[in-house]
């Protein structure tokens, strides 16, 4: 398979081609020698400025609106994307719905992009923008019998490196957007191939001007489309119809391009759609296509303070994505295990909602305020059909486990969702024990456990809460017991200092700076580094106004000089055998902040949970973490893999993790900085954000007026709503290393950050699973597993096949073995830098794994 390779085609989309009766139009000789592919159609933003039950109608009356300028206008041709839409159309008039369909067989409805949304295009995780291709597509060709072939993301405010890759895996073989603009990146040209970092590539078109129009004349239109447009291409698409609400193609815009193509003013002017166009780019031979430019990055900046507007669309999406993944896993295990059936419709309704709250003015923090409540709560349905899934199936498990009777113990059952093995803090609560329990495994083997406070305060005979160790093997699960009576005395390697300045282990010293707070060292024991010695009065917290608007247009950076945050005092509130755990409090204005360190006794990096209560109104809080690094190059994490980009403060999107390697004193040494929600970060040169050191920054909070736009200007006696009051919450991990990010294994550790182990009392009685079991395991190498599912297509008479989804995460070719004991099947395997490989794994153990796309069809033809 070729770094390019192709997809087996399903059905040839129609190219909607300009109809015979208009092909052979007089034009002046003095004609421009150049076609304009004039592509109508209408970006409706279903939230933005008004709530989805708006968006919801206005489909139907932009959609009737494209139909009957079809019923008048023989040669019009639509371009249709956004497959939410159509399914909401098709849900409240049928009849609209079947002329849809007669247009498409036709060739003159054009649907585009084939994903369920325009979403942000660089927050949401790998397996999300996987998603958005598995059901928009197969919508298509569950009602239309094709797919889409040419991608469209119009409006989103950046494109993510690894997109290219995604989209082949669809069967989408070029891409249409808008931003950023020519005055806003480094993208030169309007056609160019875009390569993902795993050798992926589609023809990308930036779209120049604009994707919609005013609704009369489209001479403006076209002339400005003219202006940004790399005119050595002869062949362009001009995007007209009028939108953001809907609205699409008037009679005056398809009058005016009838009227302007006669004239020959600006060439020939064809009803037309992105697939025409791509197809006719490539039907000029190679030749042509090798002398386009190769784009190998992603595709950045619009509206960077997108980034971090609305801390609380951002914390529910990863919530409800790594609640959904998780259920996933344990519903095909249950498949397995008992025979029941995979509960794919829950699945289907829980990724629509996440999914569609994944647009580009949801995501994104730059929707009005009303919107929000509504995506809280879809996110949440999301989230409770997890929950359903998990908790059924996680019964159904641990009823099955062989738990002999023995009165003075109280079973748990600790669950991992993930596909390797973790060794984790479990904070379980338990009933009344007035002298406190200790923990044992399955074998009554002392395991490492110690009190901590309870989330009860219903006096002595309340309830407790003990920490303990747990090991559990991959997606799996392990069985603890809890005995009446203290933990005892145990000896490890942690201590805590008594004012809680000093942590430390057998692999890291963390220091706190007793004056301030600070975080002034953390040393890497086994090689000696630290690369935070020598930071001592670098900004930590950085408080200043923030005067941009809500998308932060024109921002270049929010690494600005601020304010510290001064320090109230340093509490140690745990200090046992297991972890230990200092409370860091700060306040500035009317915001306070709490950082509580831990540190487990073998732990390789300190976790920060940090309580954030934020009440000032246009400022942003940056968390910096200062290094001492020579030469350092920043590695952030992108879906589906990572990407360097420069040391030069630069506001930028990663998912979960951004590293900082260079050398201390000659030595190799780095510091990768883990956070669950917080998608803005800067990687800062020294001299600058405040400091004379470099710096990782994460804008914490910001607090702009809800959907304020530049250039209007806000009044200074209005009342405004205005974003991120209140409480929020999240965690870091604070990884030093010898010099390579790798093996710090970031990836894994921010996705067991973000969705822990989950722990449940359980009761005796006989079964037939063994005490300890685990299901699937990835190796624990650069491959890891990221999705582990029910087949979408089910063999009749069957359940369904188990779908195993791998990425590379090291950047490396590797070589890679999944085991799946949960079937007795071992997948195994050659994945270049960053690949992504989708499998499926029969029941039957004399059947074929065969490899599969994204859209879970067979490499080398269509749909099972």
């Amino acid at each position: 398979m070729t770094a390019d390779h192709q997809r087996a085609p399903i059905a040839n989309a129609p190219s909607g081609a300009q109809p015979a009766f208009l092909a052979h139009v007089s034009r002046p000789a003095a004609t421009p020698d150049r076609t304009l592919h004039m592509i109508g159609n209408a970006h409706l933003d279903p939230v933005w400025l008004w709530p989805w039950q708006e968006g919801y109608q206005e489909a139907r009356a932009t959609f009737a609106s494209a139909l009957d300028r079809m019923d008048e206008y023989p040669d019009f041709v639509f371009t249709c994307d956004q497959i939410v839409l159509l399914s909401w159309v098709e849900e409240q008039d049928s009849e609209m719905f079947a002329r849809i369909a007669q247009r498409v067989a036709e060739g003159r409805w054009v649907n585009v992009g084939g994903w369920w949304v325009e979403p942000d295009c660089n927050m949401p995780m790998g397996e999300s923008f996987a998603r958005q291709g598995l059901y928009g597509q197969r919508y298509l060709y569950d009602r239309f019998g094709t797919i889409a072939t040419a991608g469209m993301n119009v409006d989103p405010f950046g494109h993510s490196a690894s997109l290219p890759q995604i989209l082949r895996g669809q069967r989408i073989d070029s891409y249409c957007f808008l931003r950023p603009g020519p005055h806003e990146g480094d993208l030169d040209g309007t056609l160019f191939h875009w390569e993902s970092p795993d050798g992926s590539r589609v023809l990308g078109y930036r779209i120049p001007f604009e994707y919609c129009s005013p609704p009369g004349d489209v001479a403006g239109q076209t002339e400005k489309s003219l202006g940004q447009l790399d005119r050595s291409l002869g062949e362009a698409m001009v995007f007209y119809g009028v939108g953001n609400h809907g609205g699409g193609p008037t009679r005056a815009n398809i009058d005016s391009i009838h009227r302007y193509d006669r004239m020959g003013t600006f060439g020939r002017m064809t009803m037309s759609s992105p697939r025409a166009y791509f197809d006719e780019m490539r039907a000029r031979g190679d030749a042509f296509l090798d002398s386009l430019a190769v784009r190998r990055d992603d595709l950045q900046h619009h509206a960077p303070g997108c980034y971090s507007a609305h801390s609380g669309i951002k914390a529910w999406q990863r919530r409800a994505q790594y609640a959904v993944l998780s259920a996933e896993r344990w519903a095909a295990i249950d498949t397995v295990l008992t025979g029941a059936d995979y509960p794919r419709d829950d699945f289907e309704r829980a990724w629509k909602q996440i999914l569609f709250n994944q647009f580009h003015d949801i995501l994104p923090g730059s929707a009005i305020e009303p919107s929000y409540d509504d995506a809280r709560d879809q996110l949440g349905e999301a989230v409770a059909i997890a929950k359903r899934i998990i908790t059924r199936v996680h019964n159904r498990i641990a009823r099955r486990i062989d738990i002999p009777m023995d009165t003075a113990t109280q079973p748990i059952v600790v669950f991992n969702p993930h596909p390797w093995p973790v060794s984790v803090e479990v904070d379980m609560q338990y009933g009344v024990q007035p002298n406190g329990v200790r923990v044992v495994d399955h074998a009554g083997a002392e395991v490492l456990s110690q009190a901590t406070q309870s989330t009860a305060t219903t006096g002595d005979r309340g309830r407790g809460a003990v920490t303990f160790r747990a090991d559990v093997p991959a997606l799996g699960y392990a069985l603890y017991r809890l005995l009446p009576g203290p933990a005892p005395v145990t000896r490890s390697a942690l201590s805590v200092s008594d004012d809680g300045t000093v942590l430390e282990n057998d692999h890291v010293r963390v220091e706190l700076d007793p004056a301030t707070g600070d975080l002034i060292s953390l040393l890497h024991k086994a090689s000696g580094t630290d690369p935070v010695a020598g930071t001592r009065g670098a900004p930590r917290t950085a408080i200043c106004e923030d005067p941009t608007d809500t998308w932060g247009h024109r921002v270049v950076t929010y690494a600005w000089p601020g304010a510290a945050m001064t320090l109230d005092r340093i509490v140690v509130r745990e200090s046992g055998p297991l972890r230990s755990r200092v409370r860091v409090e700060r306040a500035w204005g009317k915001s306070r902040l709490i950082e509580e360190y831990l540190l487990a006794h073998d732990a390789p990096a300190v976790r920060v949970d940090v309580t954030l209560d934020w009440r000032e109104k246009a400022h942003l809080l940056k968390l910096r973490f200062p290094v001492a690094l020579a030469d350092p190059a920043a590695t952030y994490e992108i879906p589906y893999g990572t990407i360097e980009r420069p040391v030069d403060g630069a506001e930028e999107p990663a998912q979960s993790w951004v590293d900082l390697t260079g050398s201390v004193g000659g030595s190799p040494a780095g510091l990768t900085v883990v956070c669950t929600n917080k998608h803005g970060w800067d990687v800062s040169p020294a001299g600058s954000a405040g400091g004379d050191v470099p710096s990782i920054g994460i804008t914490a909070v910001r607090s702009p007026v809800y959907s304020w736009h530049d250039p209007r200007l806000l009044d200074a006696e209005g009342i405004y709503s205005f974003q991120d009051q209140g409480v929020q919450r999240f965690s870091l991990e604070l990884i030093p290393h010898a010099g390579d990010w790798r093996a710090a294994q970031p990836t894994r550790r921010a996705t067991v950050l973000g969705a822990p182990v989950r722990a449940q009392q359980e009761s005796f009685h006989a079964g037939d699973l063994a005490p300890v079991q685990g299901f699937a395991d990835d190796g624990e190498g650069a491959v890891m597993v990221s999705a582990v599912k029910g087949s979408e297509d089910v063999p009749e008479g069957s359940p369904a096949d188990l779908i195993v989804r791998a990425v590379e995460t090291f950047g490396r070719e590797d070589e890679a073995r999944i085991e799946l004991p949960l079937v007795g099947r071992t997948i195994e395997g050659s994945f270049r830098p960053h690949q992504v490989r989708t499998f499926r794994v029969p029941l039957d153990p004399e059947a074929e794994i065969v490899e599969v796309d994204l859209l879970e069809w067979p490499l080398d033809g269509g749909p099972r």
